[in-house]
């Protein structure tokens, strides 16, 4: 193990993170008692611009007014290079009450664009008297943003996740889709031909190597890496199968761009009753190892190592954190 020890950020369930535009205030109340763990209250891209000034004040009000639960809540901001997002930082944190517990960021680019935020809203902070410090999310989903990952990822203290944002990732990097996420069926690798001359076409993930170098990013700053959106809200089938790679690759959860894909997002991020079962009993036997002075671990023949011990404890300190939000 390195000296350097990633240091944890904010620990916060992260499963579902449902999106709800700040010009829609009639999703608000039902936002509030879905299922989700998270909601960010959109005042970028689900916002035209004729109506911005109007979806901001509907969520400083909504932050006031509705009960919003045990919910994170947060509010992404317009990008840094509008005029709108000045006016996004300083009227919700300085409005917005303790309610308020993120700030996403879209398209970040650089660990600037980072200090640049975290500078104006460690200002209010103390002009205000906040009680409650006001954590970061960022979407990767610029070329630049990917370059820059890793310094962005150690930019702030208040850095808490980075989410992957494939819509307009792909648009920067020119990628051949229109789609928001999902396959592609001309990415893939051809078998060499079989005895009798057949082949066999394989699809490939072509967001494989942007959602796992975020995870690398964000777990070595201590941060939670979060999937970003699956447009297609009509098929749960999809849905569900990108869930699974993006929580193999060590993502925590995933958006949810309508309340149908919420069920699906906590399901796919709640760990299985016999993996935490099987964590458990891993935590047993290290117990009993230690209470009997043994120098190695092992269960059901098979050695345990440090690596699996930590592996059990993430496990099951999840599953109690689910439990015991019921």
């Amino acid at each position: 193990m390195s000296f350097t020890v990633p240091e944890p950020c904010v620990s916060r369930l992260n499963r579902c993170e449902l999106a709800v535009p700040g010009s829609s205030p009639h999703m608000f109340e039902k936002a509030a008692k879905s299922d989700a763990d998270a909601i960010f209250l959109d005042l970028e891209d689900a916002v035209a611009p004729n109506d911005k000034a109007q979806a901001r004040k509907n969520i400083i009000e909504a932050l006031h007014d509705v009960d919003w639960g045990d919910k994170v809540m947060s509010v992404r901001i317009n990008g840094l290079d509008t005029h709108y997002m000045y006016r996004d930082v300083v009227d919700v944190v300085e409005k917005g009450g303790e309610r308020l517990d993120l700030i996403m960021i879209p398209k970040v680019g650089t660990a600037s664009d980072v200090y640049a935020v975290d500078m104006l809203v460690t200002q209010i902070e103390a002009a205000t008297g906040r009680k409650k410090k006001i954590g970061f999310e960022h979407i990767i989903e610029t070329a630049l943003g990917m370059q820059n990952i890793h310094e962005i990822a150690a930019a702030s203290k208040r850095n808490e996740s980075l989410h992957f944002g494939v819509a307009d990732y792909a648009a920067s990097t020119k990628a051949r889709t229109t789609s928001i996420g999902g396959p592609n069926p001309l990415y893939g690798v051809l078998t060499d031909p079989a005895e009798d001359g057949s082949r066999d076409f394989h699809w490939g993930d072509m967001w494989h190597y942007a959602i796992a170098r975020m995870v690398v990013a964000a777990r070595a700053n201590g941060l939670r890496p979060i999937d970003g959106p699956f447009g297609d809200f009509s098929d749960p089938d999809g849905y569900i199968a990108h869930g699974n790679r993006a929580a193999i690759l060590g993502c925590e959860g995933k958006w949810a761009i309508h309340p149908k894909q919420i069920p699906l997002a906590n399901d796919i991020f709640t760990p299985a009753e016999a993996e935490v079962a099987k964590a458990r009993r891993i935590l047993e036997a290290m117990e009993k190892a230690q209470a009997e002075g043994a120098g190695a671990v092992a269960l059901d023949g098979r050695l345990i190592d440090i690596a699996s011990i930590k592996q059990a404890e993430a496990l099951v300190n999840q599953a109690d954190i689910i439990a015991a939000r019921g």
